[in-house]
């Protein structure tokens, strides 16, 4: 996970950016052999217990995908502001994450 301030501002101003319909993505090659997660919801979105919900279920999804990702990415993960929490559905979720996967080029060839 990635935890420090300046983890995130490293990858947000330097990472490659890609959008989903609910979720916003930057991904930038890092120099280890695994990958690093980091997920941020505005406080302007929700309360506390919808913004660690959110999470969770984006925590889940990328779990499943996790063994067919390509080692030594940093990526986060950005709730979009003007989407409705509403649509933070688990299908939902797991649509936009295959979506900027694909986009991103970061699933393993099979």
């Amino acid at each position: 996970m990635l935890k420090k301030n300046y983890e995130f501002k490293s990858v947000l101003s330097k990472g490659n950016y890609y959008s989903g319909r609910y979720i916003e993505a930057f991904v930038r090659r890092n120099n280890k052999n695994y990958n690093m997660l980091g997920i941020a919801i505005s406080v302007k979105t929700a309360k506390a217990v919808k913004r660690n919900s959110i999470k969770r279920l984006i925590r889940e999804n990328y779990r499943i995908f996790e063994e067919n990702i390509k080692s030594g990415y940093s990526i986060v993960f950005l709730w979009k502001k003007k989407v409705g929490i509403e649509n933070a559905t688990f299908k939902n979720i797991e649509s936009d994450i295959e979506k900027i996967f694909d986009k991103a080029n970061i699933f393993e060839e099979i």
